[in-house]
């Protein structure tokens, strides 16, 4: 069975947020994506209410639609939330690991590595992403994981929005490390790795240096 319009909307939104390609900021007129996607512009309200809920877009009254943009201190909330939930979340992923979760994790990180050695950065930030997303996934409990799929993808835009180095994502070192720790089932030393690893992505963030986003839309979501 296709997708609806909508799914089509939220998925390609979704997807050129995580890969940066849709700054934070960026206006998502209802016109133009109903033009994109070839379908009418209540589908496209319906999508933009789904993002919306997700927090991924803000509505506007008056304006429409924009890519969220997060003020400085929902950055160091979003930062605060994650490290929370990523410990709770390395202590259950060391006790329930299995071997094949480590051959996945190791296969994830040489192709992180490739990635980002071939300058696709699209590609390494998604990669970086559902490395976390992974990791969740093997601790097993869904609405951490949830949690933490709303959080990755809030990260994103701060990134995109307030990085020093536009093309720094996760150091692809500091995964290996994360999956060795968790090979060995060390759950305080996954933890505590786990926590340098986010404050070393934040410690990336300067308040100084917003961007300011670009209109091309059609480009932006289907390159």
């Amino acid at each position: 069975m296709s997708d609806s319009p909508e799914q089509t909307i939220v998925s390609a939104i979704v997807s050129a947020v995580s890969e940066q390609r849709l700054p934070p900021g960026a206006k998502l007129g209802e016109q133009e994506l109903s033009e994109v996607f070839s379908c009418n512009r209540a589908n496209v309200r319906r999508a933009l209410a789904t993002l919306a809920a997700l927090r991924i877009v803000e509505l506007r009254p008056n304006r429409g639609a924009f890519v969220s943009s997060p003020t400085p201190k929902e950055a160091k909330d979003v930062f605060q939330a994650r490290r929370a939930l990523e410990r709770t979340i390395a202590r259950q992923a060391a006790l329930n690991v299995k071997p094949a979760d480590i051959e996945e994790l190791r296969r994830d990180v040489a192709e992180e590595h490739r990635a980002h050695a071939d300058g696709n950065q699209p590609l390494t930030l998604r990669l970086s992403r559902e490395f976390h997303l992974k990791i969740a996934r093997i601790a097993g409990n869904s609405v951490l994981e949830e949690f933490l799929r709303e959080l990755t993808m809030r990260t994103t835009l701060i990134i995109s929005l307030y990085s020093k180095d536009q093309n720094k994502s996760c150091a692809e070192d500091e995964h290996a490390v994360i999956v060795d720790t968790l090979e060995a089932g060390d759950a305080e030393l996954l933890v505590q790795r786990m926590d340098e690893h986010l404050r070393h992505i934040e410690a990336g963030i300067s308040f100084k240096t917003r961007k300011e986003p670009v209109s091309n839309l059609r480009n932006q979501l289907l390159a």
